[in-house]
């Protein structure tokens, strides 16, 4: 496991009232992985919004106590937040609330403006006051100042998304209106579906559909609103196909859950793929294959697959250690915690290890000192992804080349500082092959952009202190 998990939204939509707060804590658990910082859910009951928002896990702080002060509600929208622009902060937990002339708004968002900067900076001119260091109120403010002169909404988000650029998957809650959008290029995933009682339910991944028990209806496309409503639902197709489709292939990879299926392609089979590719590109005389928990499961089985060699379970994850698991000391190490070798499956073993990337190659090192603790007699290490060497501006927690392994190491190098005795990272060029030739984003492996690219990308770009900005 190297990169952060991107953020997860959920909203509902019925037509009468229902427990909406009770959907929204089914769909926020299925989408745990994808943010881990914060969560909330605002309700909407008639036009009354009520919230929960805090620090910490789904289950922390949306306890029985706290959905129970939660009313009955026709609508609502929720987030679960790994942040990739501001502070791990209260101020930043989303759904944003937003009070203004034509009433109140709620906006939950998964993805990361290229344009925040210059966009927070022309509205602060203006007079704009921030209250956060996310790139979320930024979509808010301008989507409150189109809304004054727009007939609806809709068509607020719409004429908002002639300026915004970047990746956003956006759901956004008005006291009588549910409206969904995702970018252009469709960055990240959402999707939509429909519970037997007829209540809309939108999020990140259909893995969250199946929880609160939804059949799946379709994917947003890219470039396209769609609106719930009292008289039914519509879409806003103006945006679609503005430009070219770039679904971040690292969905496929990391980010998503395996029965998860975002824009028709299993997650589950991509990574299938991954594991068969890299047992073609780098075949290795082994007598078991390994996968890292989780996200290494999957292609360590599809390497077995296409290789023949037996696929096993040698490491274990405490499935009860989060991310937020801090040590009692700066000694201890984390991954020890994390993960553990079975000693019965690998001693003696020439191993396969596959994971889903590196990029400091810190944990990855310490997951190789387990196994040859463990007695591993050989480590071959596959990686189902490129190797790591651009930023992302587009919500994967990658901003600087500095920290990246392979952009100082060759890869035997890689290999030598790792401890492992060989090391192969899936071709970049097979990548398409991952995701069915759908069009994908690959700069953090490539270098090829689809937008224009932001000056300043550091997390922390709007607390920094003004003897910093000038």
């Amino acid at each position: 496991m190297a990169v952060h998990e991107e953020c997860g939204v959920f909203g509902v939509f019925a037509q009468k009232t229902v427990d909406a707060a009770s959907l929204c804590y089914l769909g926020l658990q299925a989408l745990q992985h994808r943010g881990q910082e914060s969560c909330g859910i605002v309700v909407n009951d008639d036009g009354v919004f009520v919230s929960r928002k805090d620090l910490g896990l789904v289950g922390e702080v949306l306890t029985a106590d706290a959905l129970a002060k939660l009313p009955a509600a026709t609508m609502a929208v929720a987030h679960t937040r790994y942040g990739t622009t501001g502070a791990n902060s209260r101020a930043n937990c989303q759904p944003i609330e937003v009070n203004h002339q034509k009433g109140r708004m709620a906006l939950a968002h998964n993805g990361n403006l290229s344009n925040a900067a210059e966009l927070r900076s022309a509205l602060e001119l203006s007079g704009a006051i921030f209250h956060t260091s996310s790139d979320t109120e930024t979509i808010a403010y301008i989507v409150t100042r189109k809304r004054l002169g727009c007939p609806s909404i809709e068509d607020a988000l719409c004429r908002t998304m002639d300026t915004i650029e970047g990746a956003y998957s956006l759901i956004l809650m008005s006291p009588q209106k549910l409206v969904c959008a995702r970018d252009p290029h469709g960055f990240r995933p959402l999707c939509f579906g429909r519970t037997a009682d007829g209540t809309y339910v939108v999020a990140s991944e259909s893995c969250a559909l199946t929880a609160v028990g939804a059949e799946f209806i379709r994917d947003v496309e890219p470039g396209e609103i769609v609106v719930f409503s009292r008289v039914g639902v519509s879409s806003l197709r103006g945006h679609c196909g503005s430009a070219e489709k770039r679904l971040c292939v690292f969905e496929h990879i990391y980010f998503a859950r395996p029965d998860s299926v975002i824009d028709g392609i299993s997650v589950h089979a991509a990574r299938l793929r991954a594991g068969a590719i890299l047992a073609r590109e780098h075949p290795a005389e082994a007598d078991l294959v390994i996968g890292v928990p989780d996200s290494g499961l999957d292609a360590a089985l599809g390497f077995s697959r296409e290789s023949g060699i037996p696929y096993g379970i040698g490491l274990i994850k405490n499935k009860y250690i989060g991310r937020t698991f801090i040590a009692p000391d700066g000694r201890q190490d984390k991954v020890r915690v994390k993960l553990s070798a079975i000693r019965e499956a690998v001693a003696g073993k020439r191993l396969v290890l596959i994971d889903d990337s590196i990029v400091r190659g810190t944990t990855s090192g310490r997951i190789v000192a387990l196994l040859r603790e463990a007695g591993a007699r050989e480590i071959n290490m596959r990686i189902s992804a490129p190797p790591f060497l651009n930023p992302c501006y587009y919500g994967t927690d990658i901003d600087s080349r500095d920290n990246l392994i392979a952009c100082r190491h060759s890869v035997p190098e890689i290999a030598e500082l790792l401890g492992a005795d060989s090391l192969g990272y899936l071709p970049v060029e097979k990548l398409g092959e991952l995701v069915g030739g759908c069009g994908h984003c690959d700069a953090c492996f490539s270098g090829r952009y689809p937008t224009r690219i932001p000056d300043d990308v550091r997390k922390d770009r709007f607390e920094r202190r003004l003897s910093e900005v000038g």
